[in-house]
């Protein structure tokens, strides 16, 4: 009996260790895949300048989605990510704020912490937005 006690403590002990360590890598896995999907979209949007070039055409991509349910599968023919994302409202998944066209501002989740990021089509850059948590930093560092 005070054995099956004592196994009981210690697993009640590996237990209190163990969930923060789990909830600690999700955020982990969430950090990379959004550090990913950044990384992603800024070289989808280098790749489409370059394309615009060849044909002489100058100007950046006017927007990088052209519906609010696939972000980043881009506008008409040009195709910025193959497959877009997913647009998602829980913790992991990228959301626009925009309404309407041009799809130009968009969130990525982490938790209970929004990250917005702008496009900006005169100059092609897709940046977090000033003032963000110190965890949405790490999507760009």
């Amino acid at each position: 009996m005070i054995e099956v006690i004592f196994v009981i403590v210690i697993l009640g002990i590996l237990a209190a260790i163990a969930i923060p360590k789990f909830a600690a890598t999700r955020t982990d896995a969430q950090l990379a895949k959004g550090r990913s999907d950044v990384s992603t979209i800024r070289s989808a949007i280098l790749t489409e300048r370059q394309s615009r070039l060849v044909t002489g055409d100058h100007s950046w991509i006017s927007e990088l989605s052209d519906n609010a349910t696939t972000l980043f599968k881009g506008k008409d023919d040009h195709i910025l990510l193959m497959y877009g994302i997913k647009s998602g409202t829980t913790s992991g998944h990228w959301r626009t704020t925009d309404n309407g066209e041009p799809y130009v501002h968009y969130k990525f989740k982490i938790g209970a912490t929004d990250c917005a990021f702008s496009y900006d089509s005169s100059d092609g850059s897709f940046t977090l937005d000033d003032d963000q948590d110190s965890i949405c930093n790490n999507l760009v560092e």
